[in-house]
């Protein structure tokens, strides 16, 4: 059998094949992880920034509360 007959030729190919089809199906497994990671800090950002616009608001009441108090001891 020569070193490029036909049938070599093709196990050549589908060894290729298989190599490139195991690299396909880690980078998959890489991007899943890496996907699920970014979900999981995308969840933990929105609970923040929530946390955060409610201290906001309760600063702006704070604030909007003491503006009123100064206003009445300016006017007594």
């Amino acid at each position: 059998m020569s070193e490029n007959s036909p049938q070599r030729i093709l196990q050549q190919e589908l060894e290729r094949l298989e190599a490139r089809i195991d690299e396909l199906v880690e980078e998959i497994a890489r991007l899943k992880e890496e996907n699920d990671s970014l979900r999981a800090q995308q969840g933990n950002l929105a609970t923040e920034r929530a946390s955060l616009l409610q201290k906001n608001e309760q600063a702006r009441h704070r604030v909007e509360a003491m503006i009123s108090r100064l206003k009445s001891l300016e006017q007594a």
